[in-house]
């Protein structure tokens, strides 16, 4: 054989052994909005929109999901001060990355935008009416940066899996992307699958968002927790007032509710200003479960609880916050599923999906401490 050949036939085999991501092909990604966004190759400089993406960034970057980030909103920072310091300890360059401002609230700056020369910055789908409104799209037009829409809050259900599409096509790992969302539905199957054949008797479910962030009585309506609680085989009382996935009733309706379990969700806000009494749960947090045990009870305190259905039985729970903006909500519906069915799920453990999941798919160790009981107060 000619060296010629001889090279040829080597070259070729060294490059079917390449990643499919290393061919830089382009390709056209249609976000959660409908939009066809198209690009020339997977992308190597990103904004994140909101800082928390980077939960459902890691299982798709998970040798590190900070390498290609070029700036980000502090929202990880501010609202999950357990996870930030999880993922600074394993990438300590995640801390000198800028924070930027939030689209929605006019704090994010176009020229701030532009100056860091991104392929694409993706945006929550809540933000794009405030895209819509400064132009947003039109002005980055020719810059090189380019818009892509994800959710994992507003429209769960129909939203996730596409967004960890849209995720693994930028980032050329479509097959991470697929794996996670199989992941996801088996292990929601776990719970639908049971609560179909079993058909139990639905508590009344009260779900008290953001507790010692948000005043009472913040809640979700018929999408996000909500909808979580319906998938866990419970009625989620928000529902009956609120049309939309977030939302606020009042004291007396909630107390004129009854509800038979209470979750309230929390996080560590520790960095967040004017946060109080709110209950750690999160990454690490299970080595303060009393004092989150403690803050849980105080908060039950309020009028609207007190004479519940749900105190007087302890049914009082709470989860982490930052569920409901992750691709991670099948642990939480595992959790509340064995709160609301406790026998019907015994055998099932939550604890050990999330453990799993992070083992198979995330760069960090798992820590527990993402939900609580009241009785830990006790």
């Amino acid at each position: 054989m000619s060296l010629a050949k001889t090279f040829a036939t080597s070259t070729l085999a060294v490059v079917s052994l390449l990643p499919l991501s290393a061919w830089a092909q382009p390709f056209t990604v249609e976000d959660v909005a409908g939009r066809e966004v198209s690009f020339d190759g997977p992308v190597e400089r990103v904004i994140l929109g909101e800082g928390r993406m980077i939960y459902g960034l890691a299982p798709i970057e998970r040798e590190n999901p900070f390498e290609k980030v070029v700036g980000w909103r502090n929202d990880l920072y501010m609202n999950d001060k357990g996870g930030y310091n999880a993922y600074v300890a394993k990438f300590p360059e995640a801390a000198d990355i800028p924070f930027l401002g939030r689209l929605s609230n006019g704090t994010l700056s176009v020229e701030t935008v532009v100056d860091l020369d991104a392929d694409v910055l993706l945006l929550p789908i809540g933000d794009k009416e405030a895209a819509d409104e400064i132009n947003l799209e039109q002005t980055l037009e020719g810059t090189g940066t380019k818009i892509v829409y994800i959710d994992f809050r507003e429209h769960i259900l129909e939203n996730t899996e596409p967004s960890l599409d849209a995720l693994g096509r930028l980032f050329g790992h479509e097959d991470r992307a697929e794996a996670v969302a199989s992941y996801w539905n088996e292990q929601m199957a776990r719970v639908t699958d049971t609560l179909e054949e079993a058909q139990p008797e639905e508590p009344d479910v009260f779900m008290y968002r953001a507790a010692g962030l948000v005043e009472c009585c913040g809640t979700f309506g018929p999408n996000n927790f909500g909808l979580m609680v319906d998938w866990a085989g419970g009625h989620n009382i928000g529902s009956d007032f609120l049309p939309g996935y977030t939302g606020t009733i009042n004291a007396e309706q909630v107390l004129a509710s009854n509800p038979d379990v209470i979750v309230i969700t929390g996080a560590n806000w520790s960095n967040t200003e004017n946060a109080s009494d709110f209950v750690n749960v999160g990454p690490g947090a299970a080595t303060v479960s009393d004092e989150s045990g403690e803050a849980l009870a105080a908060l039950m305190e309020h009028p609207a609880f007190t004479g519940s259905t749900a105190v007087a039985n302890d049914d009082v729970h709470a989860i982490w916050h930052q569920f409901y903006t992750s691709p991670y909500q099948f642990v939480a519906v595992q959790q509340l599923a064995k709160w609301f069915h406790p026998d019907l799920f015994a055998d099932l453990d939550p604890d050990a999906t999330f453990a799993d999941f992070h083992e198979k798919f995330l760069p960090i160790a798992y820590e527990p401490g993402y939900w609580v009981d009241i009785k830990a107060s006790k």
